[in-house]
């Protein structure tokens, strides 16, 4: 196994776990168990948890070592399935379990993406580990849905596949070597700044788009299915797995194209995915009016390829932009900016009362709107100064 690979199988494995979730959302709902609102604060729980384990993870990482910081969150990984395993009896285990997942999967996303790019070579970091995470991302509501709609044990055995995932995992990641000298001295708090964030190009550039890496993904996978309403009949978790699947597999074939793109364009990329998102916003709301599952997929894919061109031209953007020394703080204030999306379900699932889902989402498609506009004038802007250097020339750490 190359050295980088096993840090991107942690990738692999906390995004499957983090993301089976998604359709079994759609389960708890149909069986009663949870009101709409309820489920879509799940989501609400674990960015909660995520966020601070992305802004201190990475930090740390620095300060003591990679396999110190991350091989500990991974094996949490576990036990936090099996809390989640033993959900469907209390709501508040549902609660804990997915605060302790997003505590590990924001340690994770932070360590793990910063050590793949320093095991690679220059230009193949991002990709390698955007392509593990999304991967991840993807099989695990695919096989967690299925098991979910045709296994036995519907809300126990998807985390326990999980959980037998994550053990030879986390024990690849004890031979990953380190990178990192630990001992670092000065203030702690220090550690935590990360001036790399005030830098043009990731205020105009990463900033406004961010939010809509998982954003996207959110209003396909988990807005989607509550939108169409009755038209799924008694197959809505099997309709949430299929349109999981599809999003995160076209997110997965667009990050190659973003690749190719972003090494001609370097301002072009984020544009693309945006637009992608916006289109397939607008789509999605078209398919809730109508209650038309054909016309959700076909959002799905233009918000999976949006979800992946700005997932692969962000962290590019992070790694141009960062000194090694700043890396895992600035992709930590990346990936918790992507996840601001998350929040969306649970803010437009409030709102219903209010208006309709075809109404909100043409809202929502207003605002990408003007999140694009704002990266357009930005790379114009950023256009004028000195370029930074291209993902392939950037240092290796």
């Amino acid at each position: 196994m190359k050295p980088w690979m096993r840090p991107a199988a942690v990738l692999f494995g906390v995004g499957y776990g983090a993301n089976q979730f998604s359709p079994l959302m759609v389960m708890y709902r149909e069986q009663g168990h949870y009101s709409a609102t309820v489920v879509a604060a799940f989501f609400g729980v674990y960015v909660l948890g995520l966020v601070p384990g992305l802004l201190v993870g990475g930090p740390a990482s620095d300060r003591w070592g990679r396999r110190r910081v991350l091989l500990p969150a991974t094996a949490a990984a576990v036990p936090a399935s099996a809390v989640l395993a033993l959900g469907a009896v209390a709501e508040p285990l549902l609660h804990a379990g997915r605060l302790l997942f997003g505590l590990c999967v924001g340690v994770a996303m932070a360590v793990a993406t910063t050590w793949v790019k320093e095991l690679s070579g220059p230009g193949q970091g991002a990709r390698r580990a955007a392509l593990a995470l999304t991967a991840g991302f993807g099989l695990g509501p695919l096989v967690g849905g299925l098991l979910a709609q045709f296994a036995p044990w519907p809300m126990e055995l998807p985390y326990l596949v999980h959980i037998v995932l994550m053990v030879p995992v986390t024990w690849w990641l004890r031979a990953a070597p380190e990178r990192v000298t630990p001992g670092r001295s000065g203030s702690w708090l220090r550690d935590l700044r990360v001036p790399a964030a005030a830098h043009p190009r990731f205020v105009w550039l990463v900033l406004p788009a961010a939010p809509w890496v998982f954003g996207a993904a959110a209003l396909s996978f988990a807005v989607q299915p509550a939108a169409l309403g009755d038209a799924v009949g008694g197959y809505g978790l099997l309709v949430a797995t299929l349109l999981t699947a599809a999003t995160l597999g076209c997110g997965f074939l667009a990050q190659s194209a973003a690749r190719v793109v972003d090494a001609r364009s370097p301002l072009a990329a984020t544009r693309i995915g945006l637009g992608f998102v916006v289109a397939g916003t607008v789509v999605a709301a078209l398919g809730a009016g109508a209650s038309s599952i054909p016309v959700a997929f076909g959002a799905a894919a233009l918000l999976g390829a949006g979800y992946g061109f700005v997932l692969l031209s962000g962290l590019q953007e992070v790694q141009r932009i960062a000194a090694p020394e700043q890396l895992a703080g600035l992709t930590a204030v990346f990936y918790s900016l992507t996840y601001v999306g998350f929040v969306l379900p649970v803010v437009l699932a409030a709102l219903t009362g209010a208006a309709g889902y075809p109404v909100l989402l043409a809202v929502v498609a207003g605002v990408e709107v003007l999140c694009l506009a704002l990266v357009w004038v930005g790379a114009r802007r950023v256009a004028r100064a000195v370029p930074a250097p291209s993902a392939e020339q950037a240092p290796v750490c």
